[in-house]
């Protein structure tokens, strides 16, 4: 819900700082003529109809602005995603990056998977992992696949004690192997 509302406040600050850079524009390049934007100007300073809308806008500017402020500093020092675990003896985090890695280990122990990588989700139900190879085109590519999974997911929730709900393997090509070559002997 916050995203929503950061992203409207967004856009409706980008529209005003776009009108204003357009009326500053014409005023500085003189298509708005010199007395047009005094008689304008005056009004801001003798007429309550014209300062108390403008006192608002500009009120409602400054809090805009405070807020961007604080969202991009607090932003600046954000943690690495994590896992949060509770535990009797206190709070575990685990980084998604460590939960990558060892993803790519435990996929690493297939034979003929080849050129790794991982890419870990969280879920309500637990990781989504997916992991992205190349496999060697020798071994039967639903058994390679179903032997991945099914070691990814007991090794990850062996090591980190997270359920894992489902690990998908994107097999994305073959390993080209280079041609032997038999010598003739005569």
């Amino acid at each position: 819900m916050g995203k929503i509302v950061d992203r409207l406040l967004l856009l409706f600050y980008s529209l005003i700082i776009f009108v204003a850079s357009i009326f500053v524009l014409f005023t500085a390049s003189s298509w708005i003529p010199l007395d047009q934007a005094s008689t304008t100007l005056s009004h801001f300073y003798y007429e309550k109809g014209y300062a108390y809308p403008g006192i608002i806008i500009s009120l409602i500017m400054l809090l805009i602005s405070v807020r961007f402020l604080i969202v991009t500093l607090r932003r600046g020092r954000s943690q690495a995603p994590s896992i949060d675990q509770r535990t009797d003896f206190g709070d575990i985090r685990i980084s998604i990056e460590t939960v990558e890695n060892l993803s790519l280990k435990a996929a690493g122990r297939t034979k003929g998977a080849k050129d790794l990588r991982a890419r870990v989700r969280v879920n309500q139900s637990g990781l989504e992992i997916t992991i992205r190879t190349i496999v060697d085109g020798e071994s039967s590519i639903p058994e390679l696949t179903e032997d991945m999974q099914g070691t990814v997911k007991s090794y990850i929730e062996e090591i980190t004690g997270i359920p894992v709900a489902s690990v998908t393997v994107f097999v994305a090509n073959i390993v080209q192997s280079a041609p032997t070559f038999k010598s003739r002997v005569e």
